[in-house]
């Protein structure tokens, strides 16, 4: 079919045909379009240009086909870790006075020729040349007096698990489920405090079972750990080099010794794999068993490995946690039998246990805050959060030992660091009707001093009324930084 051209008033106008159909045959097809003209386009098509600021990374892209099909599974993901952009923001991340692994590199020292560094790190990771190193093993003191094992990898290590953790974290965020909060992009441990007052305060909660498992981290099972992991990704370098990771072994006191099981805490991977066990060993299991066998209503809150659920009725409490202790065996893990407490809890609690002569609802610990069952001024019942006497009775502890370690300070620089030490104990347990407590904190933190300064001399000791001041001075007063939590919720969502 020919068209013509016809020309008016200076303008040619091409006259294109109606795109119908006619006799069931299309009457007329696409008008070539015409080439643009050799010169710099004008203002109009650069804006038709696509820019690279609306264009998904590949993060995004990876997060898309998470979403688009959960049982979808990764075969190529490893070129993403390896990434020399993905792995000098990995580095930039970790912290700067870190503690260093067996190989003593410090992160200023690796950073002294970074690109060279990556480069090569980099190149090794492309061709499976890299080896990882055993972590090397400390004790922090627990409250119950035992020591926690801390596992330090070297700089590397700690690179390589971060990249990989921001590639996955791409996926496993769409999988988790919406009452797991610990070590999760966006979420903290006020998101959880505030998720078990909603729960308890907003369901028909009158039982709470408060889980604590046995040395989590030291108790979790390598081939169950990759059988999970294998459930999305298909990657056989990302397996491969996790299981480097998990043996290679830990070297204490000079002795190198393999580990069978756990991963180390203080690794930059160990937080994900641990989610990644827990959301099939427990929050897919649980979340099931909660639809299908419980008849009332049922919450769970986990973070990391604590764990706390609420129940309408006694009897699926008992069943559940009857359950439960049959699914962690299977899966090498176990109920600590003193730490895991089932107590009466809720709207109703206070009033049911009067009338069997029973006392006060007892309590129970969750993130280092005490909750307690409670009423506000108008009589409307109420979660009460505290800080836990044993965080604060180790938290002082530690305070006064260093206190007695930096007795000859001067007294400016030492009241600049108390005054950190507040802001920051504040910035955590500043939460509503916990004023008391930052109080009291600020009290004892205040007579310790005092007790440091008098130690300094005996022949000027400082008197109360100059200590007053001091206090005045250094001491800010306590202040609740952290909104109620209903407000908070509803922000987030």
């Amino acid at each position: 079919m020919m068209y013509e051209d016809r020309e008016s008033d200076g303008l040619i106008v091409s006259e294109k045909p109606l795109n119908k159909i006619c006799d069931n045959k299309r009457m007329a097809e696409e008008v070539e379009k015409r080439r643009p003209a050799e010169r710099n386009p004008s203002k109009r098509n650069r804006g038709q240009a696509q820019s690279w600021t609306t264009l998904p990374n590949e993060l995004d892209r990876i997060r898309y086909a998470a979403r688009r099909n959960r049982k979808e599974q990764f075969v190529s993901l490893w070129h993403h870790v390896y990434d020399i952009g993905r792995l000098r923001k990995s580095f930039m991340k970790l912290k700067r006075n870190s503690a260093s692994g067996i190989d003593g590199t410090t992160w200023k020292e690796y950073g002294s020729n970074l690109e060279n560094n990556l480069k090569d790190l980099s190149a090794r990771l492309r061709r499976g040349s890299y080896k990882a190193r055993a972590v090397k093993r400390t004790f922090i003191p627990k409250q119950d007096g035992r020591q926690r094992p801390i596992g330090i990898p070297v700089l590397e290590d700690k690179i390589v698990q971060k990249a990989m953790v921001e590639v996955l974290n791409a996926i496993y965020e769409v999988d988790f489920l919406g009452f797991s909060y610990g070590f999760r992009p966006g979420r903290n441990q006020h998101n959880a405090l505030d998720a078990v007052v909603e729960a308890i305060e907003g369901r028909k909660v009158n039982w709470v079972l408060d889980v604590d498992i046995c040395g989590f981290f030291d108790a979790i099972d390598h081939e169950w750990l990759i059988k999970f992991v294998e459930h999305r990704i298909k990657d056989k370098r990302i397996t491969r080099h996790i299981r480097k990771w998990l043996n290679a072994g830990v070297m204490e006191a000079g002795q190198w010794s393999k580990t069978d099981e756990g991963t180390p805490q203080g690794g930059s991977a160990s937080p994900l794999l641990a989610n990644i066990y827990l959301h099939y060993v427990f929050d897919l299991w649980a979340n099931s068993w909660r639809k299908r066998n419980a008849s009332g209503d049922v919450v769970m809150i986990r973070y990391a490995d604590d764990i706390v659920l609420g129940f309408q009725y006694q009897h699926e409490l008992k069943l559940f946690l009857k359950e439960l202790e049959k699914r962690f065996e299977k899966f090498n893990l176990k109920l600590h039998p003193e730490k895991t407490l089932s107590i009466e809890f809720g709207r109703y609690a206070a009033e049911r246990r009067k009338e069997k002569g029973k006392g006060k609802p007892k309590t129970f610990d969750f993130l280092g805050f005490t909750h307690l069952c409670s009423k506000s001024r108008k009589g409307k019942f109420m979660v009460l959060r505290k800080t836990s006497a044993k965080k604060m009775r180790s938290k002082l502890q530690e305070l006064q030992k260093t206190l007695r370690e930096r007795m000859h300070w001067s007294i400016p620089d030492i009241g600049r660091w108390l005054k950190s030490v507040i802001i920051g104990h504040c910035r955590y347990y500043g939460v509503p009707w916990n004023g008391k407590s930052l109080s009291r904190f600020r009290s004892v933190l205040a007579r310790l001093w005092y007790k440091t300064l008098r130690r300094r001399s005996q022949r000027s000791r400082i008197i109360w009324k100059r200590m007053n001041r001091l206090v005045k001075i250094w001491l800010p007063i306590p202040f609740i930084c952290h909104p109620y939590p209903m407000e908070r919720m509803r922000v987030n969502t």
